[in-house]
């Protein structure tokens, strides 16, 4: 039984591209960055984590044409299109790669291609295209898949450089006017003249 072939689905016109060969591997790559905050007298700074990453999609396709002769272009440009502005859009096409149960929303952030077998006049037969998928989701989509909940218990952070209590209650409890609450929680009496670094307390909300 031959193996399902992967395919690239432009979600906008709903064009499909059949890879030529499936991928020996493909990489799935996941990151979750940590900000370190600048708090004067400590050897190492305490970290803060800022917001995450999309998931990156990498791997190589083949293409070879050499049986038949003809311009390997004819396959690599249909995959080279996909960085391409759509005019209606006004950006690239969002794109979902399939394969198997493998089902990735995403856009073409990454594109090299490599030729490497040629006809005698230089037309080229073969190419390796190393290609990397940036995961696709909306804000409004991200919002309802992810549980958000007020504080519901003390923490303790650090003011980032140029916060207001303001900013973060805005970023902490989804309400900038809760700023009083950590104010008060915190003895703070001039809450415009903190220093980047300051450690306060963010107590639950009831």
């Amino acid at each position: 039984m031959a193996l399902e072939k992967a395919v690239i689905t432009n979600m906008d016109t709903n064009d499909e591209i059949e890879v030529m060969f499936n991928p020996k591997e493909y990489v799935v790559e996941k990151k979750t960055p940590w900000s370190e905050i600048n708090v004067f007298g400590l050897d190492s700074p305490p970290v803060q984590f800022t917001m995450g990453e999309r998931k990156r999609l990498s791997m190589e396709l083949f293409f070879d044409t050499s049986e038949e002769k003809t311009d390997v272009r004819d396959f690599t440009n249909k995959v080279e299109t996909l960085m391409l502005v759509n005019a209606q859009e006004h950006r690239p096409p969002i794109l979902r790669f399939s394969w198997g149960s493998l089902s990735f929303d995403c856009v073409l952030e990454d594109l090299v291609q490599r030729f490497t077998l040629f006809a005698n006049d230089g037309t080229p037969l073969r190419a390796i295209c190393k290609v990397v998928f940036k995961e696709y989701a909306t804000a409004a989509t991200q919002l309802s898949n992810t549980r958000r909940e007020s504080a519901d218990h003390t923490k303790r952070m650090a003011l980032r450089e140029g916060e207001t209590l303001s900013a973060l209650s805005a970023r902490e409890y989804n309400d900038s006017r809760k700023w009083r609450v950590i104010a008060d929680a915190n003895n703070i009496d001039d809450p415009e003249n903190l220093e980047a670094g300051t450690i306060v307390e963010l107590p639950p909300l009831y």
